[in-house]
């Protein structure tokens, strides 16, 4: 079984957040091995595809280092880039059914645009002990699958040292799934219109790289905040990553680029290890 380790939401290799795509399969592995061969990887997140009836429609599951999650936007981008450029998968439109219902994926030129679903959100009083926990106040706090920080200066968000497992605690108790998204309105000069970061102590990572799904809830809140169709977004992850996002209907259509940086071959079967 081939697998390819491709760079998501990012032009360049060794930036955006790395994830691995195994080659499509005719049924799902036992989880156990997925789970295995996700920690063995130790990548942002292992995206496991099967192929279905429909040459452009595939069943798509993502485990990070730690565990199986119901949604990650970057590795769906990665399964799409591996799909069109690696396998050479004709029309460059893609459907993925998953936990959290059906994905889409178009190639755009050099870029993809994905088709996320926009969760339920909604503005909250800030929850005790959340500013310590960040290292600063925010000015906005916002309650979805993910616990959400807003800050007026995007100076700030470069500035946070989180406590984590404090951070995991307020979000757990406020239905963010362990995970908290902090953002900003950008500095004019930067080039991007929103700057953020991720911090994910509840899928087994401190902070995410690049997160596709925390953009599809920022995508509603900002835009028509800001008055853009259209949102730039620098997420300031050590490695770096840039994002767009609109509205498309219900949806919100997040968009960038994908690198390949490395092809290998897995040895033996796709059962557990005893």
């Amino acid at each position: 079984m081939r697998q390819w380790t491709i760079d998501a939401f990012t032009s360049c290799a060794f930036g955006g957040n790395p994830a691995c795509v195994l080659e499509p399969l005719d049924a799902w592995p036992e989880d156990a091995w997925m789970q295995r061969l996700a920690t063995e990887n130790a990548a942002g997140a292992t995206a496991f595809l099967t192929r279905t009836a429909a040459p452009d429609r595939f069943g798509l599951r993502w485990f990070t280092p730690a565990t199986e999650v119901p949604l990650c936007g970057h590795a769906t981008l990665a399964a799409a880039h591996a799909l069109a450029q690696e396998l050479g998968a004709p029309g460059g439109s893609f459907r993925f059914e998953t936990r959290s219902g059906q994905l889409g994926a178009q190639a755009r030129g050099a870029a993809y645009e994905l088709s996320l679903p926009v969760p339920p959100f909604r503005r909250i009083a800030a929850p005790p002990g959340l500013a310590r926990a960040l290292g600063a106040e925010p000015s906005e706090v916002w309650e979805a699958p993910y616990l959400i920080a807003l800050f007026d200066a995007a100076e700030a968000i470069a500035t946070l040292r989180p406590q984590q497992p404090d951070l995991m605690a307020i979000s757990l108790a406020h239905g963010g799934q362990g995970n908290v998204g902090v953002a900003a309105i950008a500095a004019a000069a930067s080039g991007f219109d929103v700057v953020d970061r991720f911090f994910a102590a509840g899928y087994g990572i401190e902070e995410d790289a690049a997160t596709g799904s925390f953009h599809a809830i920022l995508t509603p809140l900002l835009a028509r905040r800001l008055g853009i169709d259209l949102l730039r977004f620098r997420q300031a992850s050590p490695r770096g990553a840039e994002l767009t996002g609109r509205l498309e209907g219900d949806r919100a259509i997040i968009g960038g680029r994908a690198v390949t940086v490395a092809e290998s071959r897995l040895c033996g079967p796709a059962r557990p290890l005893r």
